[in-house]
């Protein structure tokens, strides 16, 4: 059986997006944050070493990473929906979006989630942090001009993996001079399938 462990508030509610869109019968164990340190749960440690989420087993396999996860899923269970036909020139550019929400957009989010807990002492990193977000955000919001999705006419795997990196930006209140962006994310918050993971997967503090 096909089972996602789901933390709340993370980065494993996209996945329970994508299980949604492609309509594959899952299983979802549910783990709650600390409420005051909001850490995972030790319980998660006993799923993967890292104690982190996402990770989904499918009978003897174990995967953990959403782009690893993301591929894996669209591969075997999306019948070819949502990704371009492989050795095409849109193939490579999705590609390069799966990649690139973790390898290169979230590093400038997450450097000002951390500094910004130190209060005065991080004040001198913040110039460059801020100039690195904004200069993601400006080309995730230019490739997005005049286009509905990531790639191609339809819903792909690149805009379930790009949705954290805009919804984290969303949080920091940086998305107010990229209209693409904050258009996109507003049409992937309203799909029907993203309405049902947030039913089943509790109140996510990520979409508004």
């Amino acid at each position: 059986m096909l089972t996602l462990h789901h933390l709340n508030d993370s980065r494993s509610q996209r996945i329970l997006w994508l299980l949604e869109e492609l309509g594959t019968p899952y299983e979802m164990k549910r783990y709650q944050r600390d409420a005051k340190t909001r850490l995972s749960p030790p319980e998660l440690e006993e799923i993967h070493p890292l104690g982190k989420s996402p990770v989904i087993t499918d009978g003897d396999l174990k995967i953990a990473e959403s782009g690893a996860i993301v591929d894996y899923l669209i591969r075997t269970y999306g019948d070819g929906k949502m990704m371009p036909k492989a050795g095409t020139p849109q193939y490579e550019t999705y590609n390069e979006w799966l990649h690139y929400a973790e390898g290169s957009a979230m590093l400038p989010l997450m450097l000002h989630l951390y500094v910004s807990r130190l209060k005065e002492a991080g004040s001198p990193l913040h110039p460059r942090i801020d100039s690195e977000i904004a200069n993601h955000l400006g080309f995730v919001d230019g490739a997005l001009k005049g286009r509905e999705f990531f790639v191609g006419q339809s819903l792909t795997g690149a805009d379930i993996q790009m949705s954290f990196v805009g919804e984290m930006a969303d949080v920091f209140n940086r998305l107010g001079p990229f209209s693409n962006l904050r258009a996109w994310l507003a049409r992937m918050h309203a799909r029907p399938a993203f309405q049902r993971s947030i039913e089943k997967g509790g109140a996510y503090r990520f979409a508004k």
